[in-house]
C-alpha cells in the first residue's frame, strides 16, 4: 500500500504504535538506523501487541539504502513547518512517507532527498510545535488510504 520511513525513531512505544498501524493499513514499515531502542523492548512490544507478526517491518542502515531498495516510489517528507498541507496532495499507492525523529525532527541531509514541493506540513494552531509522531503517521497514512478508497 504505502512505506512508511522512520529515519531514526527515538521512542519505542511510537514505532510500537506504528507498527500496529502499519498492519491495519497494510503499510511497509521501514527503520533508519541508528535506532534509539533495542526491537525487543517491551515498551514496542506491548505497543505494537501481536502485530509484528502482521506487519512488514524492514531496518535499513541508512536513508539512501532504504531509498535504493524503493526503487521509483514518490517521496514525501512530513515535517513541521512543511510550506503544503498533507491533506492537498494526490497520493498514489506505494507512495514513501518519510518522518523525522521525535526530538529534533528531519536532519537537512534528509530533507536534501526530498524535492521541496514534497516537504509536507500538518497544519496546527498558532505556536504549538508538534504532534506525537505516531498521531502525524496516522493522519497522513488514513489520509493517503481514504483517497485510494480504503483498498
Amino acid at each position: 500500500m504505502f512505506n512508511v520511513i522512520l529515519f531514526e525513531p527515538e521512542i519505542p512505544g511510537n514505532t510500537g504504535n506504528i507498527i500496529r498501524l502499519c498492519a491495519n493499513s497494510g503499510s511497509h514499515l521501514h527503520l533508519i538506523a541508528p535506532l534509539g531502542f533495542n526491537l525487543e523492548q517491551p515498551q514496542l512490544r506491548r505497543a505494537g501487541l501481536d502485530y509484528a507478526d502482521l506487519a512488514q517491518v524492514s531496518v535499513h542502515p541508512s536513508l539512501e539504502a532504504c531509498l535504493q531498495a524503493l526503487g521509483g516510489a514518490r517521496l514525501y517528507a512530513i515535517e513541521t513547518g512543511g510550506a503544503r498541507a498533507y491533506s492537498g496532495v494526490q497520493f498514489r499507492s506505494n507512495d514513501a512517507l518519510l518522518f523525522g525523529p521525535e526530538t529534533r525532527g528531519l536532519s537537512a541531509a534528509a530533507l536534501s532527498r526530498v524535492a521541496p514541493d514534497n516537504i509536507l506540513g500538518i497544519p496546527m494552531r498558532p505556536g504549538n510545535r508538534s504532534l506525537n509522531l505516531s498521531n502525524a503517521v496516522a493522519l497522513v497514512v488514513y489520509e493517503a488510504w481514504r483517497q485510494l478508497g480504503f483498498g
